[in-house]
């Protein structure tokens, strides 16, 4: 009996050091949290670019936990919670719904944002001096809206009335589509707003527009972005072109874009987040970076079908 006590109590403190040992192997890894609004192009770009840079400057010592809301809000909130409950060592927040959840659910965990047009509208924050001063930071997916509402003049110099599409529920879309009021006026164009508040709208309020505008801009919106076949089937038949505030849209449903790299933005996101976890910066002030160049687009099969000519000094998507 004696022995077989001595053998339990070898056995429990070899796997009490074993256990000791996994929690010190674990404890030495950083674990990184990403929750995504919803899955298309633009926004899978910069998570990918996000994973790239952190790999390459973190290695094996970190997690990733990658989730996705599949465009809904609340689920954004239920997996940063998640993330804030693991107490996670950093929080990647894929467009503004996961920021404005991640800020809200924590103030201590670093947060970082990408594909964010607008951090000052997105958490309502006044007099914006370039830096947010909590534990948010990130990169925005702002492109020049003043060169984008000239591109509509550019291509189509007939054009009297613009139609702005765009979710209601997204600030980032607001934002763009005041911004871009006042440009277009300035260029003598007539605007209307046509916004839907959720996918179940996309289409109507597609057709609503198409057969009221001679132009459609649409910005970096994520529920237009992921309903590009929806828009699409609506604005091809009307021959109603649209401008898109990003590549992904474009690819879809629009004739033509100036873009920036959301891989890119994704990219200097995971750098700023090796600088947190490995290098010690303090992410309060961290300054909220910006794709450094833009390049125009356009979409050659949508341009065919509307039988509009490859503009020049346009690549092709």
């Amino acid at each position: 009996m004696k022995k077989v006590l001595v053998v339990l109590l070898a056995l429990m403190m070899c796997a009490s050091v074993f256990a000791q040992g996994a929690a010190e192997t674990s404890s030495a890894k950083y674990t990184v949290g990403i929750c995504q609004l919803v899955q298309h192009p633009a926004l899978d770009a910069a998570t990918q670019g996000f994973k790239d840079a952190l790999v390459k400057g973190l290695g094996s010592d970190v997690v990733i936990d990658e989730q996705n809301a599949s465009g809904e809000a609340t689920n954004c909130s239920t997996i940063v919670n998640g993330f804030v409950a693991k107490n996670v060592d950093l929080i990647l927040a894929n467009a503004t719904a996961p920021l404005q959840a991640a800020a809200s659910a924590t103030s201590k965990i670093p947060v970082l944002g990408t594909s964010i047009t607008d951090y000052a509208s997105a958490l309502e924050i006044e007099g914006w001096t370039g830096t947010v001063g909590t534990n948010v930071s990130g990169t925005s997916d702002l492109a020049p809206l003043d060169k984008q509402a000239e591109m509509v003049k550019e291509l189509f110099p007939t054009a009297k009335k613009v139609g702005l599409f765009f979710c209601s529920a997204e600030a980032n879309s607001v934002y763009q589509v005041e911004e871009m009021e006042k440009y277009l006026a300035a260029l003598g164009l007539e605007t209307v707003r046509f916004s839907f508040t959720d996918t179940n709208d996309v289409a109507s309020v597609a057709q609503k527009a198409a057969d009221s505008v001679d132009v459609i801009y649409i910005p970096t919106d994520n529920t237009a972005a992921a309903n590009t076949e929806a828009i699409a089937n609506v604005v091809i038949p009307a021959k109603t072109p649209v401008i898109a505030g990003e590549e992904g849209i474009c690819a879809g449903c629009g004739v033509a874009t100036l873009s920036i790299s959301y891989y890119d933005i994704g990219y200097a996101t995971g750098e700023m987040a090796v600088a947190i976890l490995k290098d010690g910066a303090d992410v309060s002030k961290m300054p909220v970076q910006y794709a450094p160049q833009v390049t125009k687009k356009y979409n050659a099969s949508i341009c065919d079908a509307l039988g509009i000519a490859a503009p020049a000094g346009y690549v092709a998507i």
